[in-house]
C-alpha cells in the first residue's frame, strides 16, 4: 500500500484532520470535528470519530502541529514521552495552544502506538531569527529567566509559502528577499533575506504585531498598566480582552472579514466603525511590508496568503496602495481574478513582485515529518 501521514492538527475545542500521500500531495481525506468539551468528550474521543471517518490506508507516520516549541525544539522532532512532557512545560508559553496540542498527541501515542509521530512546531522556522529580532528591551535577567523574547508564529506556512513563491518566480530560494504575509482569522508577516527568516510580527505569544479576528495585535503596553489599575481589570482579564475580544471583534462585533466589509457597505454608525476597522487592518499592513522592506533593503516578492490573503482583493489593494515607493504596482485586473493556485496579481511594470499563494500548512506537516523519518 502507499504510504501515507495522518496529520493532526488540535485547537482549543477542534481537531482539523488531513490523511496525505507527501510524494504526490494528495489528499485522501479531511475534514474538522469540532465540539471537543461539548458533544465529545475529549480529544480521544475526537481521534476516534477521525479514525471512523478515514479510508483504508497504510498510515506510515502521524505529523502534529505544535504551536509553540519555546527555545527547546528548533526542527521536527519525533515524539517521545519526554517530548510530550516538555511541550507540557511550554503551556505558559502558549495556553489557549498547547494544552490541546499535548491532549490530541497524548490520545495519537494511546491509539497508534506503534506509528512513529512527529511534532511540526509553528516556532521552528523562527528559530534562527538573529538575537536584535528576538530581543525586547527590557531588564536581560528577568527576560531571560521567564523566557521573555520574541519567537514568531505561523512559521509553518511562511516557509511552505516562501518556497512555492520561489517556484512561482523560477528563482533560487537563497536568492531571494520576500515578504509573507499570512492573513487569516490570526495574522503575521515574515521578513525573510536569502531564504532566512529575519524578522517576524508576532512575538512571545501570537498576540504581537497584525490586527486580527478576536486579535488586536500591537498595542502600548502602558494601556493594559491602565486597565489593570483603574478598570479591574487582573491578568486573566487582559489575557480575554486581548485574546478574545479585540481586533476586528472589538471594533465591529464582527470576526470574519467578508462580514465586517458587509457592514461597512451600509450605513450608521455601525458602517463608521466598520470602515474605520478595515482602514486600521490595511493601514497596519503597510506599517509592517514598509518597515520590513527597509530592513530587507531589497525586496523581490510580497506573498498574501491564508483566508484574507487569498481571497480579499480590497485588502490587498489597500494595503499595496502607498507602497510604490518600494517599487509596488498592483494590476487591479488581476488582484480581482477570482482564480485558483498561485498567481501574480503585480503589474508587468511592478519591480517588486506581489504574489497570492495559497497556504498548505497540512502537505508540509506531512513533508516535514517523512523527510525526519526517512
Amino acid at each position: 500500500m502507499t504510504p501515507h501521514t495522518l496529520v493532526l492538527n488540535a485547537g482549543s475545542s477542534s481537531l482539523k484532520y488531513q490523511l496525505v500521500q507527501p510524494d504526490s500531495g494528495e489528499t485522501v481525506a479531511g475534514g474538522i470535528v469540532e465540539r471537543i468539551g461539548g458533544s465529545l468528550d475529549s480529544y480521544a474521543d475526537a481521534l476516534a470519530t477521525v479514525r471512523a471517518d478515514l479510508p483504508a490506508a497504510d498510515i506510515t507516520a502521524v505529523g502534529h502541529r505544535v504551536v509553540h516549541g519555546g527555545d527547546r525544539f528548533r526542527e521536527p522532532t519525533v515524539i517521545t514521552a519526554d517530548v510530550l512532557a516538555t511541550i507540557r512545560e511550554l503551556i505558559p508559553l502558549a495556553p489557549l495552544h498547547n494544552p490541546a496540542n499535548a491532549a490530541i498527541i497524548a490520545a495519537a501515542l494511546a491509539v497508534l502506538p506503534d506509528v512513529p509521530q512527529v511534532a511540526v512546531f509553528d516556532t521552528a522556522f523562527f528559530a534562527t531569527l538573529p538575537e536584535v529580532a528576538t530581543t525586547y528591551a527590557i531588564d536581560r535577567d528577568v527576560a531571560g529567566r521567564h523566557g521573555v523574547r520574541r519567537y514568531g508564529f505561523h512559521g509553518i506556512s511562511h516557509e511552505y509559502v516562501s518556497h512555492e513563491a520561489a517556484t512561482l518566480l523560477g528563482r533560487p530560494y537563497g536568492e531571494l528577499n520576500q515578504i509573507v504575509l499570512h492573513l487569516g482569522n490570526g495574522a503575521s508577516a515574515s521578513a525573510i533575506e536569502a531564504g532566512r527568516p529575519i524578522d517576524t510580527s508576532m512575538g512571545l505569544t501570537p498576540l504581537e504585531g497584525l490586527v486580527m479576528g478576536t486579535r488586536g495585535g500591537d498595542i502600548d503596553p502602558g494601556a493594559l498598566i491602565h486597565l489593570m489599575r483603574h478598570a479591574g481589570y487582573d491578568a486573566d482579564g487582559i489575557d480575554d480582552l486581548l485574546s478574545r475580544h479585540s481586533g476586528m471583534y472589538g471594533l465591529t462585533g464582527q470576526v470574519d472579514l467578508r462580514d465586517v466589509h458587509a457592514v461597512a457597505a451600509g450605513a450608521g454608525p455601525d458602517a463608521d466603525r466598520a470602515q474605520l476597522a478595515l482602514a486600521l487592518y490595511a493601514r497596519r499592513l503597510t506599517k509592517y511590508i514598509g518597515s520590513y522592506a527597509a530592513i530587507l533593503g531589497r525586496v523581490d516578492v510580497i506573498t498574501f496568503t491564508a483566508g484574507v490573503g487569498e481571497n480579499d482583493d480590497d485588502i490587498r489593494e489597500r494595503a499595496c496602495a502607498r507602497l510604490r515607493v518600494f517599487g509596488v504596482i498592483l494590476d487591479a485586473q488581476r488582484n480581482r481574478a477570482r482564480t485558483a493556485g498561485a498567481r501574480l496579481i503585480s503589474s508587468d511594470d511592478s519591480s517588486t513582485a506581489v504574489a497570492v499563494i495559497p497556504t498548505n500548512e497540512e502537505l508540509a506537516i506531512a513533508r516535514q515529518a517523512a523527510r525526519l523519518l526517512s
